[in-house]
């Protein structure tokens, strides 16, 4: 069984790029694959690998200066959900572009997985969607709001054209893990929301500890690795990825006409020109020889 620990930290680093050849290290020497982004504002990631491994990753990045009360979760699977280790250095380890935003100098009011229930089925609490659309379309919480967005990057102008529709209401927010959140709520903040609410933990973290028959939330979520999506007890979901757009496809999907593997969906046959998909027929031709 391989560890999959997905894990974020919010604290300054004066020099994040001279952080990355220790991290990496460590991780090589353990077999630890997945990706480490680092920024400026902290670190984000998702890695997996034996247990030993994995524990010896999370020591070396609590390590790192203001990282010793790191938080992280954890699930399993039985097969590698990365083929290789990226340490990569960011801008932003989730990408806003605002830069008045500081999750360190405030954020919402973490509801644990437990009470998110009974807080989104409140009569005067909007509950918001912060995901990007192809993760949304796989599964969210009942009553949850889509906005709609391909990228994180487009919330903000998205609230900005939708925040008259929540006056006077309080604001309830998640995502996959919380790193998102932590973000699009200290923005609220900025923008006069009184009363703005995150799902500690995330999605991941109420799938793990919410039962299936006390839950409100339907489908699957995405998740940014080989097993695509995940259910209740963070099983492992029945999706599998587009590999020309990314996007997650049901079973089904694949006996659809537009299907072509490694190729394009019905989600972006319209997307890619005659051009990029010989060259993904090229590339798919090479991963299936790679296999033997």
């Amino acid at each position: 069984m391989y560890t999959i620990a997905a894990l974020y930290h919010f604290t300054p680093f004066s020099d994040p790029d001279a952080l990355r050849p220790a991290l990496r290290e460590t991780c090589e020497a353990h077999g630890v694959t997945g990706t480490l982004l680092l920024a400026p504002e902290g670190i984000n990631g998702t890695i997996a690998g034996t247990r030993n491994g994995i524990d010896a990753a999370l020591g070396a990045i609590k390590s790192l200066p203001g990282c010793a009360d790191l938080e992280w979760k954890e699930s399993t699977a039985d097969h590698p959900p990365f083929k290789k280790l990226k340490v990569r250095l960011k801008r932003e380890i989730v990408t806003m572009g605002q830069p008045q935003v500081r999750p360190r100098e405030g954020t919402g009011h973490y509801v644990e997985p437990a009470d998110w229930n009974e807080l989104i089925q409140s009569p005067d609490v909007v509950t918001i969607d912060t995901r990007n659309d192809y993760e949304v379309a796989i599964g969210t919480f009942e009553g949850a709001i889509d906005p709609e967005t391909k990228s994180f990057g487009e919330f903000p102008e998205w609230w900005q054209a939708n925040k008259h529709k929540f006056h006077n209401k309080r604001v309830a927010m998640f995502c996959t893990g919380g790193i998102r959140c932590e973000k699009s709520t200290n923005y609220l903040l900025g923008e006069g929301v009184e009363e703005v609410y995150h799902l500690k933990g995330g999605i991941l973290k109420y799938l793990e500890e919410v039962p299936a028959e006390d839950s409100t939330w339907n489908g699957a979520c995405f998740v940014f690795d080989r097993r695509v999506s995940v259910t209740h007890g963070l099983e492992e979901g029945p999706h599998i990825l587009c590999h020309a757009c990314r996007r997650p496809l049901e079973p089904s999907d694949t006996k659809r006409p537009e299907y072509e593997a490694g190729v394009q969906c019905h989600q972006c046959v319209d997307e890619y020109t005659a051009e990029d998909r010989d060259r993904f027929r090229m590339r798919q031709m090479q991963l299936l020889a790679a296999e033997g």
